[in-house]
């Protein structure tokens, strides 16, 4: 029986730049694909460009560090099988980190951590299993319908404001929003202020 196989972009050992675990090292897995083509992404190269891995490819990769947090985002990784992919880290022994578009309701029984950030359109069922609901806010944000995200907040799901590339008037606007609903959280990109991939 052959093994299953993603589009991969790139794998690559890192920091986590932004959100809940900011500053923490991870092996990023980056999937190939995403159906959005939102115009303020950060990760268009990966739209279209990559390689089919295996399970047997992914694994030898991921024993070349040190690490054992594998972060799976994209691009959109659940345009994938992501849930053999999730099946093949943790028989490796990885914790999982799943970052997506929550677009696609995808089994994520065997994902440690859930980030879903919401754009054109997401299932309401990836919203009730995020762990972080991290909204990106730009000046052509509606802010009526972010609101919408609050009501998922729970003992589980924290909701994280991340201002659109860094910039000030985003960064401001944020700050503003915080102020009218301080159970939410800020998520800078760290990672570009830093200068690390």
């Amino acid at each position: 029986m052959p093994q299953p196989s993603w589009k991969v972009n790139e794998v690559f050992y890192s920091i986590q730049g932004e959100g809940k675990h900011t500053g923490m090292p991870a092996v990023f897995v980056r999937l190939a694909g995403c159906s959005m083509n939102c115009p303020f992404c950060d990760t268009k190269y990966a739209f279209q460009t990559g390689e089919e891995w295996d399970e047997t490819r992914l694994n030898a990769e991921l024993k070349k560090y040190p690490c054992k947090t594998v972060i799976v985002t994209g691009g959109e990784p659940t345009e994938q099988d992501a849930p053999a992919l999730f099946a093949a880290l943790k028989n490796a022994g990885y914790t999982i980190h799943l970052e997506t578009n929550g677009s696609v309701d995808t089994d994520v029984s065997l994902v440690d951590f859930v980030c879903v950030s919401p754009k054109k359109y997401v299932s309401a069922e990836m919203l009730k299993k995020a762990d972080v609901i991290k909204i990106v806010v730009g000046q052509d944000t509606d802010l009526a319908d972010l609101k919408k995200y609050y009501a998922y907040e729970n003992a589980k799901t924290q909701i994280y404001l991340q201002p659109e590339s860094n910039k000030q008037e985003n960064i401001d606007l944020c700050v503003k929003l915080l102020k009218e609903h301080p159970a939410a959280r800020l998520s800078l990109q760290m990672h570009k202020m830093a200068n690390i991939r």
